[in-house]
């Protein structure tokens, strides 16, 4: 048994408080959230059940994902028609260049905040 595997490898709960399994290796009956919304279904409020741990060889990182019960969990709500409403304002405002003011029809890069246009425009007026 490698270290990496001991360290990750704790289904009682004593070493890290919860039970914790190597990353592939959780028991059946237990999800994480994204595996939860893939099969239509969220937490619903329970209490976390497991973990699954993660080591990086090279950078010693540690990487959890959360696991909750599969028996336990509760539909996903439906979306109503606010929430979609709510939803493609976000989209709109995340496509609209703060500079220009026009709907770019893609989300703006967060690194330079302004359209394609306006970095063109700014890049030919400092040469």
């Amino acid at each position: 048994m490698s270290a990496v595997f001991g360290r990750c490898y704790d289904p009682t709960g004593a070493l890290h408080g919860v039970p914790t399994y190597p990353w592939r290796l959780a028991p059946d009956g237990l999800a994480t959230r994204r595996q939860l919304r893939a099969r239509g279904s969220r937490p619903g409020g329970q209490p976390i059940a497991a973990q699954v741990m993660r080591v990086n060889r090279r950078t010693g990182e540690v990487r959890v994902a959360y696991l909750y019960r599969v028996d336990r969990a509760k539909p996903v709500r439906p979306m109503t028609s606010r929430k979609w409403g709510a939803l493609a304002l976000a989209m709109l405002a995340r496509r609209t260049c703060p500079r220009c003011r026009l709907d770019v029809g893609y989300c703006i890069p967060r690194s330079r905040g302004i359209c394609g246009v306006c970095i063109a425009t700014e890049e030919q007026a400092t040469t």
